[in-house]
């Protein structure tokens, strides 16, 4: 396969039909998209822990969790782009679908070409400043998201896996406040205190001046935030 342009944008297909996924990645590969696949909202959740993606989309029929559960959810916490997909075409589903926020909605069986011209309009509308990146910018730093580098400048900054998560994680949300808990619930040490550790060391590597952090702050009773250019 050819190399695609690190800023290629990257999607994220969630349908319990392989036929659909294959298709999907194969299509969308082909037309200059980096894609990942899941299954179910849990191995979305999963990816969506260590990469940031520009837009999701997602079956609404799923075993467990539904599609339209997960849209839910994931609009709750963010503004990522979501293009719902359903077997069904009951004006109610495609009322409840738009009512969580979605940005899309088509029903299949769909023509590749258009889901095509549909993810291109949600990406024009949705890339802004707040919208998911794969680079995020502070200062004279750059963090990659797909390849987890720190660079300052032409400099590499050397990371730890659980630095390169929760940078990732930060970039999914750049401007939003996370919780602790919710940085810590995929942390092997399963410690709100390990994370304000991890942060203090994370604040060593791009802050100029540590003791008073420009773009990873602390919100008081709340968590942290990421700030980026």
């Amino acid at each position: 396969m050819d190399t695609l342009p690190d800023n290629a944008a990257h999607i994220l297909v969630v349908d319990d039909d392989q036929r659909i996924r294959d298709l999907l990645a194969r299509y969308l590969f082909e037309q200059g998209f980096r894609v990942t696949t899941a299954t179910d909202a849990a191995s979305a959740r999963a990816a969506m822990r260590g990469l940031a993606f520009d837009v999701v989309i997602l079956d609404v029929m799923m075993p467990g969790e539904s599609g339209l559960e997960l849209a839910r959810d994931l609009k709750s916490i963010s503004s990522i782009p979501i293009c719902l997909l359903t077997a069904q075409v009951e004006p109610e589903q495609r009322i409840e679908g738009l009512e969580t926020g979605v940005d899309d909605y088509m029903a299949k069986p769909f023509e590749p070409r258009e889901l095509l011209l549909r993810l291109q309009n949600i990406l024009k509308r949705g890339r802004g400043p707040s919208g998911p990146r794969d680079e995020i910018k502070m200062g004279d730093y750059t963090f990659h998201v797909g390849r987890g580098e720190l660079k300052r400048k032409d400099e590499t900054i050397k990371l730890t896996e659980r630095e390169r998560d929760l940078l990732r994680l930060f970039a999914q949300r750049p401007g939003t406040p996370i919780a602790r808990h919710e940085l810590a619930s995929d942390d092997s040490s399963g410690s709100e205190r390990a994370i304000d550790v991890q942060i203090n060391r994370l604040r060593r590597k791009i802050e100029t001046d540590p003791a008073s952090p420009v773009y990873l702050q602390t919100v008081r009773g709340k968590g942290y935030i990421l700030h980026t250019d």
